[in-house]
């Protein structure tokens, strides 16, 4: 019956109840620290998931069931049930399950903690429209954190996203939506404490923290997916305690090799010049002759052009004569390479025809390969759901870079702009609209390029990838950054909202273009801000596409080098502490660097100060003309030393800070601490 769902137990065991009504289950599994939910509809397959891996290594490559258990930290709570309600305890939180439409609602000793809406909060008969659909208690003043890469403020409520991933380039970090990640999970925090919801689905949708407003219901928060079937993760504690229990869900990051967190340039104006050899060699020289210590180099997809067009795993012997020994020329000088890769393949790449006759593409239905405006031309996508496709990649990979010497790949356009769903995909032997799978292509293609270098070195070196699209669970197999942002002072300070938000979803390892990917080249000013911000980092990369004008590199302006040179000698002297930093938050599951009330509830959370590790307070300057931060220290037992040095400061002391351009940035280390 429409509106009226009477749900009646099928099944139980200590830690699980399947309850049924009208042709929809509702599944609840006991964790430690919060629930699994399910909404299952009958006759409806249920897509794996790639996101929760609770276990060392990675899943299988077809995926994990979605109800699976293996590897989550389960509980057996004590559960009394009568005809209309089910109640159990998990950590000092009451839980009620009205069985009438199954509203869930947990009380703490503050209040309520977590509610569906009332009335109807699930699309259990269609009632609320396609798709899967979850309403939630919104309460007056609660705080909304995660959701990957979404821009604004820290603070995500009272606005909407979109759910999807998309090429933004040249995006607004304060506006533009959708942008590169699609993460459904968030953090909420109201009078009572916090949870944190995760819907373990790659489909598209949108979640409303409070734009919309219904006279029938009380104030609600919604997601809406193009999904059937609904699995969400329900986790209580801090939000640092639910941020970990998140990120142990989703597995275990990689090692990283200590070049990573030294600065790596790049710039397309190389790659696509005629003497692109030249020019990357040239970077090598000018940081020798500069006093710059660097660690890498990404390598622009312009290597790869044949004409005006760019064929992945082409190269243009004309601008790079021998892939081999240019890779050699960097790694004799300490540094690696990251070639770009893209996954769609033009018509007129030399391999097209091939692949579309094998059937390695997203398709229709009858087998033809759909075509995608890409890059100047139309190109298909490479279905990495198709497992001959996904062998097809390793070997390219292995053979056309691996063997030649790169070793580090950057996996990049892989959002999959896919909205017809006409367009199938393989599915691994289960045929599905690609839609609704979209952003799980990134990290199928991120770790076929892992698996490609790991097979041909094994365990003697140790590979950095990186992808510009991400969900849940590409941190096992990639690190990422926050995509081709633009070039301007209000930039500079959403980029660092956007790092927060997404140090607040589960990501360690990441950072943005220093200096701006798209738009005008930066003023002096705004270049030395940007760079003293970034050194706090974890990714610390100048990346910019500005054609006929400079790129974005140490040397942009030879007046202030000797600045540059300061502002890069910190960075090689924060080495040991951002390496042992990532260590920890890879044993801790907790972000490398993280917005201060993570720590301290009370402080502000759109704060410009930030945790780099735990010993560290940046606090930039984001203001065009600005010459001071005012800063609040954390509290902390010993105190704060400014720039490692003088004597301690009290935590919970405000003050004022001078800070030039030109200045070393403004930094506070823990008083006991060495760096």
């Amino acid at each position: 019956m429409k509106f009226d769902h009477r749900f009646t137990l099928r099944q139980a065991t200590p830690a699980m109840r399947l309850y049924e009504a009208d042709g929809v289950s509702m599944r609840l599994d006991y964790l430690e620290q919060g629930l699994r939910v399910a909404l299952l509809r009958e006759g409806v397959p249920l897509v794996p998931t790639w996101s929760v891996w609770p276990l060392p290594g990675d899943c299988p490559l077809e995926g994990r069931d979605k109800l699976s258990t293996e590897g989550l930290k389960l509980s057996a709570p004590q559960i009394t049930e009568d005809a209309e309600t089910l109640r159990f305890s998990i950590s000092d939180v009451d839980f009620t399950v009205e069985k009438k439409n199954f509203r869930i609602t947990a009380r703490n000793e503050k209040g309520v903690l977590y509610a569906d809406r009332s009335g109807l909060a699930y699309n259990f008969a269609g009632e609320l429209g396609d798709g899967s659909v979850h309403y939630t208690r919104r309460e007056p003043g609660e705080r909304i954190f995660g959701l990957g890469d979404k821009g604004g403020d820290v603070n995500k409520a009272g606005r909407s996203f979109t759910l999807a991933a998309t090429d933004s380039m040249g995006f607004r970090a304060e506006s533009s939506d959708p942008l590169y990640k699609q993460i459904p999970f968030y953090i909420c925090q109201n009078s009572a404490g916090a949870y944190g919801l995760y819907y373990d689905s790659y489909a598209n949708g949108r979640v409303d923290f409070g734009r919309e407003h219904d006279n029938y219901y009380e104030p609600f928060n919604s997601i809406r997916l193009e999904e059937e079937n609904l699995v969400f993760y329900l986790f209580l504690g801090s939000p640092m305690e639910i941020l970990r229990s998140f990120s142990a869900l989703c597995g275990e990051l990689p090692t990283l090799p200590d070049w990573a967190f030294r600065y790596c340039g790049s710039t397309m104006a190389y790659t696509d010049a005629p003497d692109a050899d030249r020019q990357l060699r040239g970077f090598v020289e000018k940081c020798r002759g500069k006093g710059i210590r660097a660690g890498g180099f990404y390598l622009s997809s312009g290597y790869t052009q044949i004409g005006e067009r760019r064929c992945v795993f082409h190269w243009n012997r004309d601008k790079i004569p021998s892939p081999e020994g240019l890779a050699a020329y960097f790694r004799e000088n300490g540094m690696e390479l990251l070639p770009n890769v893209k996954p769609a393949f033009l018509t007129e790449h030399p391999l097209y025809r091939e692949l579309a006759e094998k059937g390695y593409f997203l398709h229709y239905a009858d087998g033809s390969p759909a075509l995608f405006p890409f890059w100047g031309g139309m190109a298909a996508y490479l279905d990495f759901t198709n497992p001959e496709a996904y062998v097809f990649w390793k070997r390219c990979v292995r053979e056309q870079l691996a063997e030649k010497g790169y070793r580090n790949i950057w996996n990049d356009n892989n959002e999959y702009d896919v909205q017809d769903l006409e367009v199938l995909a393989c599915g691994f032997g289960r045929e599905l609209p690609a839609r609704r799978i979209r952003p799980l292509f990134s990290y199928l293609m991120s770790r076929a390029s892992r698996e490609a270098c790991l097979e041909l070195d094994g365990e003697e070196t140790i590979p950095f990838h990186v992808s510009r699209c991400a969900i849940a669970g590409t941190q096992r197999v990639a690190t990422t950054w926050t995509g081709d942002n633009l070039t301007d002072f209000r930039e500079l300070r959403y980029n660092h909202k956007q790092a927060m938000t997404m140090a607040l979803t589960g990501f360690s390892f990441f950072g943005a273009d220093i200096g701006g990917f798209a738009g005008p080249v930066p003023s002096r000013e705004l270049f030395l801000r940007w760079l003293q911000y970034g050194i706090f980092t974890p990714r610390f990369v100048l990346h910019s596409w500005k054609p006929g004008e400079e790129s974005n590199m140490p040397w942009l302006y030879p007046d202030c080098m000797d600045a540059v040179r300061r502002i890069f000698s910190l960075r090689e002297r924060l080495m040991p502490y951002l390496q042992l930093e990532y260590e920890r938050s890879r044993r801790r599951h907790e972000p490398l660097i993280f917005p201060v009330f993570l720590q301290e509830p009370d402080y502000d959370c759109e704060s410009d100060c930030f945790f780099c590790g735990d010993s560290i307070l940046a606090c930039p300057i984001f203001d065009e003309g600005g010459v001071s931060a005012s800063v609040k220290l954390p509290l902390s037992e010993m105190g704060w030393l400014l720039r490692g040095k003088g004597e301690p400061l009290p935590g919970g002391l405000a003050l004022t800070v001078p800070c030039l351009p030109d200045d070393e940035p403004i930094w506070f280390l823990r008083a006991g601490e060495q760096i």
